[in-house]
């Protein structure tokens, strides 16, 4: 994972010296995400920064990637996990054993048609790219499907579109700054954006009646932290004691240990497996956590913040996540101090279960889904939004550091057979637990109290004083008049509540403007659900908290 900036569309009288310094310093701004290395490719149409945490092959694939002949110039944020098998089946001259070359073999053996057309699809992993063809002076920008990887975009004052993995590096550059959409690619000789990633599985009618052997529900998953352990450096898995980081840990885990008695260290330097929590004094989720490891043998870490700790680091993690969303930002703070104590401890990417709660509707309002359909295009919808929510929580908040968080749970291909499961199977409620469908996959797999955990958000799971402590800090730092002005400070998404208006006025001193304001989805929600689901049950819109917290009659903690 690194961060990239991009400026296009450079005319024959521009400075190029010039904007070669200001691109610098513009990528300077997000180098938290790239500390190992930074590279520069300016050529008459374009100029190419690249910030690099060298994860696979930290000795030749600095950035840009450049063909043998030159004529190619690829900067990525991410990682290629089938890039072996891409490379086996390819001719392309590589310069470098970096993952992300395989991008550069595509797009010559393929031609830019092709690559558009079927090259991008073959690609299993999570990206932001910028490919530069000097021969025939195009380029393509592009995000993987489901958003693991930020990227914005935006034109400044001269016309020239500028593409960064933050937004930071945009501000006050780019007026009309946005996010790029996941999924999709951006052609400079058609000038046009395209969605490059449509599944089958969208309509619930195609997942109609599908069933799946739990083992091979299991396999798939087994297979997909599998690709996604392929690192050089020290790595990890975050560990909350919850079901979705517990299964992630048990799958690394038992492939740690595999490597130890083959004795084969080439996939990875550290094949002893660390695990890392965090939470308040008494924390549920930092109790969990060490249930799991003493059962998965994992060496573990858990550390203890406190609410004043959190408090203090508010204003960096607003800035460094990018958004004013109350969910992400009160589940971003104790994650952002995670990251901090893991690459004090030299680990450079973990694994971590974000994801699965989309797939298999874990959210606990997902117990009043009144039909099979609607429970399964809530779980389209989520998917849809979660570049905005989870994933660009754990990027950033991990990024922030220089820490790589990967997301197995999001895997292509173990997406596609999550998400072909007719829904009846995932749906809770009437005495049968969310994600049971997932739970008795991995029967066996982890301790019952691990295993069958109830739902737990992160925010609350770290201990519930967090949440608490927040709304009373904002109640005394928000004025009764401040807030009453609140939509006309902001006419956009104006903040429904003190703690919501306190995050606004921190985000608006780092990203001012409305355009900045607008890449941060708005209204009610009950954990990031779409609107539709708040109709599932009229206390949902009425009352619930914004996290998702507690759910009366569904969670063991409800009031």
């Amino acid at each position: 994972m690194c961060s990239i900036f991009g400026m296009f569309d450079l005319q024959p009288g521009d400075d190029l010296a010039g904007l070669r310094r200001q691109a610098l310093e513009l990528s300077q701004r997000q180098r938290h995400r790239g500390p190992d290395w930074s590279g520069v490719f300016v050529d008459a149409g374009v100029i190419l920064v690249h910030e690099r945490l060298a994860i696979v092959d930290p000795a030749s694939g600095s950035q840009p990637l450049r063909s043998r002949e030159e004529t190619l110039a690829l900067a990525v944020n991410g990682e290629i996990y089938n890039h072996r098998e891409l490379r086996a089946a390819s001719g392309y001259d590589f310069t470098t054993g970096s993952d992300c070359e395989v991008i550069n073999a595509l797009y010559r053996e393929l031609g830019p048609e092709e690559f558009l057309a079927r090259g991008i699809k073959q690609l299993n992993g999570i990206f932001a790219f910028a490919l530069w063809d000097s021969a025939t002076q195009r380029y393509l920008i592009a995000r993987d499907p489901i958003g693991v990887c930020p990227l914005y975009w935006g034109h400044d004052g001269e016309g020239r579109l500028c593409v960064a993995s933050e937004m930071k590096a945009l501000v006050g550059v780019c007026a009309d700054v946005s996010a790029f959409p996941p999924g999709h690619v951006y052609d400079s000789a058609t000038g046009e954006v395209t969605r490059y990633y449509r599944k089958h599985w969208r309509s619930y009618e195609v997942t109609h009646g599908q069933q799946l052997e739990p083992s091979a529900l299991r396999g798939a998953f087994e297979q997909a932290v599998h690709r996604q352990l392929m690192t050089d450096v020290p790595y990890g898995v975050l560990l909350s004691g919850g079901l979705d980081s517990s299964l992630v840990a048990a799958c690394a885990a038992r492939f740690a240990r595999e490597r130890i008695e083959d004795d084969d260290r080439s996939e990875a330097w550290w094949p002893r497996l660390h695990s890392f929590a965090i939470g308040l004094e008494g924390s549920p989720d930092l109790a969990a956590a060490q249930v799991a490891a003493d059962a998965l043998g994992t060496v573990h870490h858990g550390f203890v913040y406190t609410f004043w700790e959190g408090l203090d680091a508010l204003p960096e993690v607003i800035r460094h996540i990018e958004t004013y969303d109350v969910t992400t930002i009160r589940a971003s703070t104790p994650m952002f101090l995670l990251a901090r104590r893991i690459k004090a401890m030299g680990v450079k990417m973990v694994l971590s279960g974000e994801g699965s709660d989309e797939i298999f509707g874990g959210y606990l309002y997902f117990h009043k889904a009144p039909s099979p359909e609607a429970f399964h295009e809530e779980t389209v919808r989520k998917l849809d939004a979660l570049h905005s929510f989870d994933c660009l929580r754990a990027n950033k908040a991990m990024m922030a550091w220089g820490v790589e968080a990967r997301v197995p749970f999001l895997d292509l291909e173990f997406l596609d057979v999550a998400m072909g499961l007719d829904a009846r199977y995932k749906m809770a409620g009437h005495g049968r637990i969310e994600k049971a469908v997932l739970r008795e996959a991995f029967q066996g797999a982890l301790p019952d109290s691990i295993l069958w955990r109830q739902k737990e958000q992160f925010s609350d799971g770290v201990g519930y004083g967090w949440i608490d402590g927040l709304k009373a800090h904002a109640e005394q730092v928000v004025s009764d008049r401040e807030f009453a002005a609140a939509s006309t400070r902001f006419p956009h998404n104006p903040p429904a509540t003190k703690e919501a208006y306190l995050y606004r006025r921190i985000f608006e001193q780092h990203f001012p403007g409305e355009a900045c304001a607008a890449t941060v989805p708005g209204g009610k929600s009950i954990a990031c659900s779409s609107p539709a689901a708040l109709a599932w049950d009229p206390a949902f819109a009425a009352a619930a908290d914004p996290s998702g917290r507690a759910v009366r009659g569904v969670h063991q903690q409800a009031l």
